[in-house]
């Protein structure tokens, strides 16, 4: 087990052990044990109370943060040619079909987003493999695929995001920076969970929001009493 840096004791030392903090509180003190020189991401994990094996407890979505991502999302559009003006006119990094299909198979993928069309899907296809580990791949399901590339390029530019939970029932995403004000940040939080509440499977039984955490980058996850999400 590696040894504790200094600031990650300082950091430890300021959390109250087995404590849920209220959402409030908890975005006061990531920024308070956040030690990072660089502007982190601000992070949230909740454990859910599904089995992600069966289809019907598989928790998937979209949201749009407040307050955006903090981050600058370079975004490709694979579209028709009469779609081009409307996707550049909405803020796309880039826009085109066949030379970046060209490019993506020749292992390019520095962007963060690709949105494209149903009838272009046929092409797209072939570049699951390299697409796919890198979670590129657009998706009817967040909004990627769509015959309104504009109206989806300005989501995503203002900060919709898609997430998903992994095997062990847990949703892990990034939902803004850590120069965010801590208002800012309970912003974010609070529309992220409350996402994932409407999301909630008719099959899950029992408790479905067990745990929320928060986190920058670098930091100790606080942990946050989910009945405070709304105060």
């Amino acid at each position: 087990m590696s040894k504790l840096t200094k600031n990650q004791k300082l950091a430890l030392e300021k959390i109250e052990a087995g404590k849920a903090y209220s959402l409030a509180e908890a975005t006061e003190k990531v920024k308070e044990v956040n030690y990072a020189k660089f502007d982190a991401s601000f992070d949230i994990d909740v454990r859910l109370g599904v089995d992600p094996r069966k289809a019907n407890q598989m928790v998937r979505g979209v949201v749009t943060l407040p307050h955006g991502t903090g981050k600058q999302v370079r975004v490709l559009v694979l579209c028709s040619a009469d779609a081009e003006a409307a996707a550049k006119a909405a803020g796309a990094d880039y826009v085109g079909l066949d030379e970046y299909i060209e490019k993506i198979k020749g292992g390019w993928t520095d962007i963060d987003v690709i949105i494209t069309q149903p009838a272009i899907m046929g092409k797209i296809g072939a570049l699951g493999r390299v697409l796919g580990p890198r979670g590129l791949m657009p998706n009817p399901k967040s909004g990627t695929v769509t015959n309104d590339v504009a109206k989806a390029v300005e989501e995503v530019k203002k900060g919709k995001i898609d997430f998903k939970v992994d095997k062990n029932g847990i949703v892990h995403s990034s939902i803004g920076k850590m120069s965010f004000t801590p208002e800012q940040m309970k912003d974010n939080a609070r529309e992220f969970i409350n996402t994932l509440i409407k999301l909630k499977p008719a099959a899950a039984k029992g408790t479905y929001i067990k745990s929320i955490y928060l986190s920058s980058t670098m930091s100790p996850g606080i942990q946050v009493d989910a009945k405070t999400v709304d105060e």
